[in-house]
């Protein structure tokens, strides 16, 4: 049962503006008006690490308000679990088997681009993926030419910031001045230097500063519309947050393992209310559109904290790939819950709609507009979610479907998992989440699941054929 919230005098003023104005019809100039957009993405966190969603452990205060004051999706599903491939689904609205970048790191992998490399081939292999975020409409390309100023910052592992359409950004692709982890920056086997391709410069934000969306916010308020891209480190490891984060887990029963991991947890919550204070103090909230996801699911291994453990991510299960989905709008959308499955790659569509560009929604884009639902004028249809787990490393470009571990569908309350061609495959199972919801039980042999398990295989195979690459290298060979 999730616990009560005490909310701040900012987030009751949003609540009060969400219950008792959403009934009533926007003026024609606030409804021609083009709302600004923020997304604010957490980087590995579980689903059930935040207050909103019933942990009466973490501290998540911030987080939790924002929830109140949304339309929340409790089953949402990111198509990978680990973050450049979801990332790039929330950048371009495609499943990874459509964009192809379903890995990591690009051929030849990141320990030998490391061991062998210099630093000029380095960033050269990382930039032979450029093609794949250069040649689609991607979200902030498509908001960048109907007027958004567009900011980039935290994670993004496709080079430049404007390799994917941003106006502004701190990710150049470069190495930062400072070695380390917080900067993205690495040391080759031979001394040198790189960016080691998941945000550089740009992954100070939230762990040092949140200067520059505040800049940036301070900029264009009520002059142009515009776009933040908020996916920091956080609460990634490095698990290096303050004492004081430490400090209000004080008398609370919790594993020593998590600890960390909590902790992280609120730092990244204090930066999200100090992002909504700016919105705040600019008197712009009731024209902006707040996004809330996860990139992918974390939860520690017990014998090594600062790694995740082997049911989240890059894994199939719960754990990994389930995130909340949060969309927060005064004025336009209704805080309500809404039960049925959803995925982040019904983000860009849902964005778009909200943004009046609808017509920017390719036929590729499978996903669909959550806004009607969130708006409270239809109920969401029940439909299935998607995805498929590849390793972190990949072998080739444009080939997704040879590098699949194993493809997977949740269909209500069952989650199908069907191996691919890939070394480590996942085990072929079926999984009742509603009696099972820690996927300990595989029904995949019980006699009465065999008339499910063929419906859910033909879903996913119409979904995905395996052996389809067609939606990749199609587009490789017209770049």
């Amino acid at each position: 049962m999730n616990r009560r919230l005490t909310l701040s005098p900012f987030f009751l003023w949003v609540v009060l503006i969400a219950f008792t104005v959403f009934a009533k019809t926007p003026s024609p100039s606030l409804a021609a008006e083009r709302p600004n957009i923020v997304v604010i993405l957490a980087d590995d966190q579980s689903y059930r690490d935040f207050g909103f969603t019933g942990n009466p452990l973490v501290h998540t205060p911030q987080i939790d308000q924002l929830a109140v004051a949304s339309a929340r999706y409790p089953n949402g599903y990111v198509p990978m679990s680990v973050c450049r491939p979801s990332l790039a689904t929330i950048l371009t609205g495609l499943y990874p088997h459509q964009h192809g970048i379903h890995f990591n790191h690009p051929p030849p992998g990141l320990r030998t681009m490391q061991k062998t490399m210099t630093a000029d081939e380095y960033h050269q292999a990382r930039a032979t993926t450029d093609y794949l975020v250069k040649n689609v409409p991607t979200l902030p390309r498509i908001l960048a030419q109907h007027g958004y100023a567009c900011l980039q910052t935290g994670k993004h592992w496709e080079g430049s910031y404007q390799t994917a359409g941003f106006t502004h950004g701190m990710t150049r692709g470069l190495p930062a001045k400072r070695l380390g982890h917080v900067t993205g920056t690495r040391q080759q086997a031979n001394g040198e230097w790189v960016a080691h391709g998941n945000g550089d410069a740009g992954l100070v934000i939230g762990r040092e500063t949140m200067q520059p969306i505040e800049n940036f916010i301070g900029e264009y308020a009520g002059k142009q519309p515009f776009f933040v891209w908020y996916a920091p480190f956080l609460p990634h490891t490095p698990f290096d947050a303050p004492q004081r984060f430490h400090d209000l887990y004080k008398g609370r029963e919790i594993p020593k393992h998590l600890r960390p991991y909590f902790a992280e947890i609120a730092r990244f919550d204090e930066t999200v209310g100090q992002l909504m204070g700016f919105l705040s103090q600019h008197d712009i909230l009731d024209n902006t559109l707040i996004v809330f996801a996860s990139d992918n699911g974390f939860r520690p291994d017990e014998r090594a904290p600062s790694r995740q453990n082997r049911r989240s991510k890059l894994s199939p299960f719960e754990d990994g790939l389930r995130t909340p989905i949060l969309l927060c709008w005064p004025n336009q959308i209704k805080p309500a819950e809404h039960p049925q499955l959803v995925s982040t790659v019904d983000l860009v569509p849902t964005i778009l709609a909200a943004a009046g560009l609808s017509a920017e929604i390719t036929p590729r884009m499978r996903g669909r507009n959550l806004l009607p639902s969130a708006r409270g004028d239809e109920t969401l249809a029940d439909q299935p979610a998607f995805g498929a787990i590849y390793p972190n490393d990949a072998q080739s470009l444009g080939a997704p479907s040879q590098h699949v571990r194993g493809r997977w569908i949740r269909w209500g309350d069952y989650k199908l998992l069907l191996p691919g061609p890939a070394k480590n495959p996942v085990k072929k199972s079926l999984f009742d989440l509603k009696h099972d919801p820690s996927e300990q039980t595989n029904l995949i042999q019980h006699p009465d699941q065999t008339e499910r398990i063929a419906r859910m295989t033909q879903r996913l195979d119409e979904w995905w054929p395996p052996g389809d690459d067609s939606a990749v290298t199609q587009r490789k060979a017209s770049r």
